[in-house]
């Protein structure tokens, strides 16, 4: 994004899979930086055997009609027939004010794998974040420390979930209003 202007934050952003090679690349220096500079639980780079058969999202800021930047990504894969997870949702600080990019991440994640017949949605949820995915219809099933980090197993209520059969065409979230 054009150095002057990222003071103002775009109003909109499109919230799909990872289309193209900017995208992926933004999504992993985005993870790098939050997950390895930001909180320090790893060292190098985040990317693990996942990596090679997940489905990354993103959620790219919109201005006008052009794509901005990767503004948030999260991770999706089938663990198994009907188990699917979801990983490594991350949110660039510069956009975490424009709120609800991560429920919007959390919503195309859940209702992608949905789509693709999962019986079950879980994730590792970092303690801080618990509260969100409450509010998001998903409920604790543990705690436990991973990374050095108390976390929760939690799962999805998959029918406050509707299926998107499409996750390349995502929809549009738009940025919550400073009051």
């Amino acid at each position: 994004m054009f150095e002057p202007f990222r003071a103002f934050l775009p109003s909109e952003y499109q919230v799909k899979a990872a289309t193209e090679g900017w995208e992926f690349r933004a999504a992993a220096r985005l993870r790098r930086q939050v997950f390895c500079a930001e909180q320090g639980i790893f060292q190098q780079h985040d990317r693990d055997a996942l990596d090679d058969v997940a489905l990354p999202l993103v959620a790219v800021s919109l201005l006008g009609v052009a794509a901005g930047e990767v503004a948030g990504t999260v991770r999706i894969h089938e663990a198994e027939p009907g188990l699917w997870w979801g990983s490594r949702l991350a949110v660039a600080p510069e956009f975490r004010r424009a709120g609800a990019l991560g429920a919007a991440l959390i919503r195309l994640a859940v209702g992608s794998a949905h789509g693709r017949g999962a019986k079950r949605f879980l994730a590792h949820v970092q303690a801080q974040n618990v509260k969100m995915f409450q509010r998001l219809h998903w409920h604790t099933l543990e705690e436990m420390e991973l990374h050095g980090r108390n976390h929760a197993l939690m799962q999805a209520d998959l029918a406050a979930y509707p299926a998107i059969r499409d996750p390349a065409l995502g929809f549009r979230a738009l940025a919550r209003q400073a009051a």
